[in-house]
């Protein structure tokens, strides 16, 4: 994720461009679709990409060729479906690239593919697997938004370790250094990025009720507690 502009070789940025390029297809099919049957969900659309733009904006120096922070998709995935965030995540980083310096254009699939589909795929997954165990809600929120970010840089890791394999250990031994080096500064923002989201979706929760039944985030109004 915020793999610099120029870092990837052409053939990987070309790959993850096209791997990405489906999911945003279908997002937006998706989206417009949503738009078109419930167009009072703008809002929350809204209020999701905005969470995601302003905490993916926060950058800290990482490994060499990237950066870490937190990612922000968690919420939007749990609102809309892992779907709905991939084309808001081009549309993010294609501005932070653009206005920010983070990210670049040649890698933005692969910090699409990172971000805005593994990211979101994970952060939906296992906030219903929580729901399913009955477990309170705020806790769901805080595991699913959290371990989302965590595994966003895992796949960020793979993707660079994939590019540059070690010498010696080739792909393993690569991926294990840029894990470890991203766990250093990755796992408490993961921690804050859960904990800032349970504080959102709860205020959410508070203030549209009733949209987030619809979107059954809460199934009922005792959930939000």
């Amino acid at each position: 994720m915020h793999i610099m502009e120029g870092f990837l070789p052409v053939t990987h940025a070309i790959g993850w461009s096209v791997a990405s390029a489906p999911f945003v297809a279908y997002g937006l099919y998706t989206i417009n679709k949503r738009i078109r049957e419930k167009p009072e969900q703008r809002i929350l659309l809204g209020v999701a990409a905005a969470f995601t733009f302003v905490l993916s904006a926060l950058k800290l120096p990482s490994v060499s060729g990237s950066s870490s922070h937190p990612t922000g998709t968690g919420l939007g995935a749990m609102l809309f479906g892992p779907s709905a965030m991939a084309p808001i995540g081009l549309v993010v980083l294609l501005f932070q690239a653009l206005l920010l310096a983070h990210g670049g254009l040649t890698t933005l699939g692969a910090n699409i593919f990172s971000m805005a589909i593994v990211g979101p795929f994970a952060a939906t997954t296992i906030f219903r697997l929580a729901k399913a165990a009955k477990l309170p809600f705020g806790f769901s929120i805080f595991l699913a938004a959290s371990l989302a970010d965590i595994l966003t840089y895992i796949t960020t890791s793979a993707q660079l370790a994939f590019a540059f394999p070690d010498r010696l250990g080739g792909f393993a031994a690569s991926f294990a250094k840029f894990a470890a080096i991203f766990a250093i500064t990755q796992i408490p923002l993961a921690i804050i990025e859960g904990l800032m989201t349970v504080v959102v979706m709860n205020a959410l929760a508070r203030l549209n009720a009733p949209q987030l039944q619809d979107l059954n985030v809460t199934p009922t109004l005792e959930a939000k507690a």
